[in-house]
């Protein structure tokens, strides 16, 4: 019962649970790696940030549901037991999540932020390790227990009404 409190139980619920992480990932994610591609904050830097995030935001809110969310599923159910405790399906989850998304995403910004050019392939291999490093860490810790504890207070919200006469 303690596991619905953190999950989505419906659909919208988990287009709500959905969009606050990969909000939470793409302007955490995008900011970092323009700020490392720039050097510093500046001017510059923001308005490239303000400019690529509703872009990388519509890519994730499509890639992650329709093809990396289904394969990592497939890949818990594949790695984990019934009997296995929340935590351990959660981080299973988190992991090949993280480990699809930011492969994806780290080409996908690259082309966005230099267009075609022939060095992609060797700055993925510079920049992958990186991303994929930094978002595992980030979602685990602060970003998907965000995401956990609204679904909590959105549940003792919805609860605390239907008791109520």
């Amino acid at each position: 019962m303690k596991q619905d409190i953190r999950l989505p139980r419906n659909g919208k619920e988990g287009a709500l649970y959905g969009a606050i992480i990969c909000t939470l990932t793409v302007l955490f994610m995008t900011s970092l790696n323009v700020f490392l591609a720039v050097g510093e904050i500046n001017k510059f830097a923001i308005l490239s940030i303000l400019k690529t995030l509703p872009i990388i935001w519509i890519i994730v809110m499509i890639i992650e549901p329709v093809l990396i969310g289904r394969i990592a599923e497939k890949l818990v159910g594949r790695f984990t037991e019934p009997t296995d405790s929340f935590n351990a399906k959660i981080l299973f989850r988190i992991l090949f999540t993280v480990l699809g998304m930011s492969v994806v995403m780290t080409l996908i910004g690259d082309i966005i932020g230099n267009g075609f050019h022939s060095e992609i392939f060797s700055n993925f291999f510079t920049n992958w390790p990186r991303n994929f490093l930094i978002v595992l860490i980030a979602e685990s810790l602060v970003i998907q227990p965000i995401a956990r504890f609204v679904m909590v207070k959105l549940h003792a919200s919805q609860d605390k009404t239907a008791i109520q006469p």
